[in-house]
């Protein structure tokens, strides 16, 4: 990969990871399942793995609210059709009754799918 296409890559794959927070934030259930791969999973600070579809069907009912997420750092590695974005963030959220400010590193692979760079999968850890 050039060193301009992997910039490109990279501009657009943290604005695709922006996009997720804010859609996250704004309960936009038409915009993440757009933003996401298919076969999206997100792994919770619990462990347990969340297949997309419960993911979304939780943030629509309410079971996952995010209020806040603030970004505050941000890095990205490129190869190729892959990537792997690794950011801290403090999320503002209620998930399944417990409202908390937590400090997430969220460890991201995505994958360009017909050209637009989609996260395929998600592990939070505290940091």
């Amino acid at each position: 990969m050039t060193d301009q296409r992997e910039q490109q890559a990279i501009k657009a794959i943290r604005a695709a990871n922006t996009a997720v927070n804010t859609a996250m934030v704004e309960a936009r259930i038409d915009k993440l399942k757009q933003l996401l791969a298919d076969d999206f999973v997100l792994a919770h600070i619990t462990g347990y793995e969340q297949p997309k579809a419960e993911w979304l069907e939780e943030i629509r009912t309410g079971q996952m609210a995010y209020h806040d997420i603030r970004e505050r750092s941000v890095d990205v590695q490129v190869d190729g059709s892959r990537a792997l974005l690794v950011a801290r963030n403090h999320v503002n959220a209620t998930i399944w009754g417990s409202k908390a400010l937590w400090p997430l590193r969220m460890t991201t692979t995505l994958a360009e799918i017909d050209g637009v760079w989609k996260p395929t999968h998600s592990r939070a850890t505290t940091f």
